[in-house]
């Protein structure tokens, strides 16, 4: 009797979201999307409706957990049973990075918004699923002989960025969840000065397995954690793989179904890595269009919502913004161009985050909050 009253619960909070979403959406067709940032000199603020607003995405999909995209390898039989019994921590939104990153924008958001709406139903769902049990299991897998490439490095980097931002939460909720995601942050930050020394070459693609974008979020929780091991494994792999380069051909971007720069990743990276006086001439060799005054870079553009490879063209928009942000912010020259450029990027993919389509959905709000909060 008791199962049923939850799952009854359960459904009733679901249907709860959806018609929060519902009339969000109808809020949004009345008033615009400016009711959910702000813009003044070039710069946009989300505001507290616009943080309502994304959360419904992450609170829908979280503990929904089907469908369901693994990347886990099938050593034996011992793994053939629902993904929510590997990954009890993040088993929802489609696969287990769209998971990790759904977390960490709720934590960015209560952070922001301490008074949001939905504040008490995301608390309670944090707690549950970032719990210490959850925790262990979740290690467990990334110490199995076939899965220690599993998420390499893409949600790597995301699970070090919640992480960093339960650290930084100053509310004892946030002291509790960094504790319990700490094994998992310390195994996984572990891989990564394990396994970059190993590499011959950089990946320079513009989706999950992108080495630039990997080191941009690793290298900010070990700055964050002090983490000198991941510091300066990050620091002798950018440096080997990016001091050299010169004329990075970001007029091949992007590719069909990029969901990050290439050009613009390692560009983002490299401000981190390099002294301010070094990384402005570096940056300048490196994409010499960006100051020149001849860059062309429009936004990407997607014509079928519903497929989940076309639809990264709306993360690759956002996520441009945020790397032309932190260009803009650490090389002057050209700066308010550059930030022209990223918000006309931001503009053109806030209005298709909350699309109706499950495939763009699980995962897009992150994106959204991230360059909305990266300026």
């Amino acid at each position: 009797m008791a199962k049923f009253i939850t799952q009854k619960i359960d459904q009733s909070m679901n249907y709860l979201y959806i018609y929060s979403l519902f009339l969000l959406f109808c809020y949004n067709n009345l008033f615009g999307q400016s009711a959910f940032y702000t813009e003044k000199n070039g710069k946009y603020t989300l505001t507290q409706a616009g943080a309502s607003h994304f959360v419904q995405l992450p609170l829908r999909c979280m503990d929904q957990e089907f469908p369901y995209k693994t990347g886990v390898t099938f050593g034996d039989s011992s793994l053939i049973k629902m993904p929510k019994a590997y990954h009890p921590a993040f088993y929802g939104c489609y696969d287990w990075h769209s998971s990790v990153h759904g977390h960490w924008m709720l934590v960015r958001l209560l952070k922001l918004f301490p008074n949001l709406p939905e504040a008490d139903i995301i608390r309670k769902k944090l707690a549950s699923h970032l719990s210490a049990e959850n925790i262990a299991v979740e290690v467990q897998l990334f110490k199995d002989e076939d899965n220690k490439g599993f998420e390499r490095t893409y949600g790597w980097a995301w699970l070090l960025q919640l992480e960093k931002e339960l650290l930084l939460w100053k509310d004892p909720l946030g002291k509790t969840l960094a504790a319990n995601v700490k094994p998992l942050a310390k195994q996984i930050a572990q891989m990564y000065t394990e396994f970059l020394p190993k590499m011959n070459y950089p990946i320079r693609v513009g989706e999950h397995s992108n080495l630039a974008f990997g080191l941009t979020l690793a290298y900010d929780f070990g700055v964050e954690t002090k983490n000198d091991s991941l510091i300066n494994s990050i620091k002798e792999t950018a440096l080997r793989f990016y001091q050299k380069d010169k004329g990075c051909p970001i007029d091949w971007e992007p590719g069909g179904s990029d969901f990050l720069s290439p050009c613009l990743e390692e560009a983002d990276l490299m401000w981190r890595i390099l002294p301010k006086k070094e990384y402005n001439t570096w940056v300048q060799d490196f994409l010499p269009t960006l100051f020149d005054g001849t860059i062309v870079l429009q936004p990407g553009t997607v014509t079928d919502r519903s497929d989940g490879k076309l639809v990264h063209l709306d993360g690759l928009n956002l996520s441009r913004a945020w790397t032309l942000y932190g260009i803009a912010h650490h090389n002057k020259r050209n700066a308010s161009a550059l930030i022209a450029l990223a918000n006309q990027h931001l503009a053109a993919a806030i209005p298709h985050v909350a699309s109706g389509d499950y495939l763009g959905e699980h995962w897009l709000a992150s994106f959204a909050v991230y360059a909305l909060t990266a300026q």
